[in-house]
């Protein structure tokens, strides 16, 4: 596993702390947003609105609940992926696997509300983006529980794998694994070698992970959403640059050895997490999830 693995779990990870910072709080500010405006709730999480901080979440209680359409369909987004993710991770528990791995696990909170006593859960990050997630958790007097380890990377000193075995991960025991909002800014091979070292270590391990198709696979509305979603991630320095035609992936995963994929494209995804909803609460756009899964 070389160097330049250094980006593969946290897209956060290569930016400067301050912007890596801002990345996360926008993602845990939508969901927690989610908590707040959406009835029903796709994705309840209970500390999504302690976990921004006290400033922040009397800042969203006082904004009226007026969306522009790419905004809810982002939101709406980033909520069904962490539903989706952790839908296939109680699956997996019910399988008997004990190992969750976050990758990329910026504010992440499932180790915080974990109902699985058996699970132990392994958040994987860059140093840095860990020590600001645990100087929000201390000034939120959020307790850090015993199923948690914090696995800081850099890729720069030892691999992954190192990190893992460091933290007491057991490579020889099957690992659930989620990848959530990394994959676009990724190079397509550093997407690739992240999944293949994922099913080699043990072929009954499982993965949930988004990714976005390529925009001559979209319609027009479809196009102009991604145009402008890519504008604005490039303006601060974080351009998309890994795209998968879900054919061409399934074959990828499929000759690494993954025997189990699922991949939901927005029809999909609206009709599990977003039917006959009273609200405009709903996916469209390049954004997909997949779940692969060895033996």
């Amino acid at each position: 596993m070389s160097g330049i693995l250094y980006i593969r779990c946290s897209r956060q990870s290569f930016m400067i702390e301050d912007q890596a910072s801002r990345t996360a709080q926008g993602t845990a500010r939508r969901r927690a947003v989610h908590q707040l405006w959406d009835d029903p709730k796709v994705f309840d999480d209970p500390v999504a609105l302690k976990i921004i901080g006290d400033d922040a979440a009397a800042e969203l209680a006082a904004i009226e609940p007026r969306d522009l359409a790419s905004s809810v369909r982002l939101r709406a987004f980033l909520v069904a992926r962490s539903r989706y993710a952790e839908d296939q991770l109680a699956a997996a528990v019910g399988r008997s696997v004990t190992q969750y791995v976050v990758l990329g696990a910026g504010l992440d909170t499932f180790a915080y509300r974990n109902p699985f006593s058996d699970l132990r859960v392994f958040e994987v990050d860059h140093p840095a983006t860990q020590a600001w997630k645990r100087h929000l958790l201390h000034d939120a007097q959020i307790d850090l529980p015993l199923c948690l380890t914090f696995t800081p990377v850099d890729f720069e000193r030892e691999t992954l794998s190192e990190a893992l075995v460091k933290a007491g991960f057991r490579h020889e025991q099957p690992a659930f694994f989620s990848w959530l909002g990394v994959t676009p800014y990724l190079e397509r091979k550093t997407v690739l070698a992240t999944l293949r070292w994922i099913i080699t270590v043990c072929s009954h391990n499982a993965v949930v992970f988004d990714y976005t198709v390529p925009r001559e696979l979209l319609n027009s509305s479809s196009q102009e959403a991604l145009d402008a979603l890519s504008a604005r991630v490039a303006a601060i320095g974080e351009p998309f640059v890994g795209f998968f035609d879900p054919g061409e992936l399934a074959g990828e995963l499929s000759a690494m050895g993954f025997t189990r994929i699922e991949d939901l494209g927005p029809d999909e995804i609206n009709a599990r997490y977003f039917h006959s909803r009273a609200d405009n609460l709903h996916v469209d756009g390049a954004g997909r999830l997949i779940y692969a899964r060895g033996k």
